[in-house]
């Protein structure tokens, strides 16, 4: 029977269990065990053909080499320690390990923690600490990237309180080293495929973020606007937007401010491979418009925002 303090090995990962409550208080069910078998018994160079076998959208989306595609541009290096909120099935985690010197995951889920652990156990660089946010927020220490990465959007059931999403970078700001980062990948509330027939992300309703949420309690999305206020609360930030395409999650080009595309660049490039969808317009010739028109930092479908403090003087 494991105690509080114990801690396991798989490969060279290190998960601890100091602060895991005994249950995984949250599972997406029978998936995760397939998921759990794939990454016990393939290696990341088949798993591509896992992909293509399989035809699942859980195997495509937690196996996916393209997801790490958000993060590997980053400058982290061997001399950088990363905090990763949320590493889930570790399909980030792999790549953070192999450009950091540490990282750091905190995971609610013991099961999901033991698929991150199998699938990337060849590197001795990570260590998964298993157990509530809020109850290991407390005991960590300094870093030089902390990464929320389809994350800040559960920031009410991470943080509780009537501003959880500000006192999220509040919290994560306090654990930055001098000059550190914050990363946050996160879909916009206002992003073009909800108006153009996509199903909200985190609860699969037509048009229920573009509403406002009227139905949903435990999940929020932001326009630039919204996001933009919320940092500005939280404190005194360097703020840098990124729009991944088509979105954060499968990114195949992600462009900036200072280089948006041009028309035409990026198409009929909106890909749905797990629910149902309406198609109400052409998104490409949409996407154009308001290319031309300046006007897609407010509505691509996803931002990566890059959180600095500012130096005070």
């Amino acid at each position: 029977m494991e105690t509080k303090e114990s801690t396991e090995k798989i490969g060279g990962v290190t998960l601890n269990y100091k602060w895991y409550p005994g249950e995984d208080l949250y599972s997406d069910g029978d998936v995760e065990d397939e998921l759990l078998s794939i990454a016990q018994n393939y290696t990341e160079e088949e798993y591509n053909a896992v992909i293509a076998q399989k035809k699942s959208w859980p195997v495509l989306y937690h196996f996916s080499g393209i997801r790490q595609n958000i993060i590997s541009w980053l400058p982290i290096t061997k001399e950088h320690a990363v905090l990763e909120i949320g590493s889930g099935c570790g399909a980030i985690t792999g790549a953070l390990a192999g450009m950091a010197g540490s990282v750091t995951c905190v995971e609610l889920s013991k099961k999901r923690s033991h698929i991150n652990a199998y699938r990337n156990q060849k590197h001795e660089n990570i260590e998964i600490q298993v157990g509530n946010y809020q109850d290991i927020e407390k005991e960590l220490g300094k870093f030089d990237w902390i990464t929320l990465i389809g994350v800040f959007e559960y920031s009410k059931g991470y943080i509780g309180g009537e501003d959880p999403y500000v006192e999220m970078l509040r919290q994560a700001a306090s654990h930055l080293k001098p000059g550190g980062q914050i990363v946050i990948a996160i879909e916009n509330r206002l992003g073009l495929k909800y108006w153009t027939g996509f199903t909200e992300d985190h609860v699969g309703e037509y048009f229920e973020g573009l509403e406002g949420y009227p139905n949903t309690g435990h999940v929020r999305t932001f326009s630039r606007p919204a996001l933009c206020e919320i940092i500005r609360q939280a404190g005194d930030f360097h703020a840098k937007f990124y729009y991944p395409f088509p979105d954060y999650k499968l990114p195949m080009a992600i462009y900036s401010d200072a280089y948006l595309p041009k028309p035409g660049e990026i198409g009929e490039n909106f890909p749905n491979f797990d629910r149902e969808r309406m198609l109400m317009f052409s998104e490409g010739r949409t996407l154009d418009s308001l290319i031309q028109d300046g006007l897609l930092p407010q509505f691509s479908n996803s931002f990566l925002v890059l959180l600095e403090k500012e130096a005070q003087s």
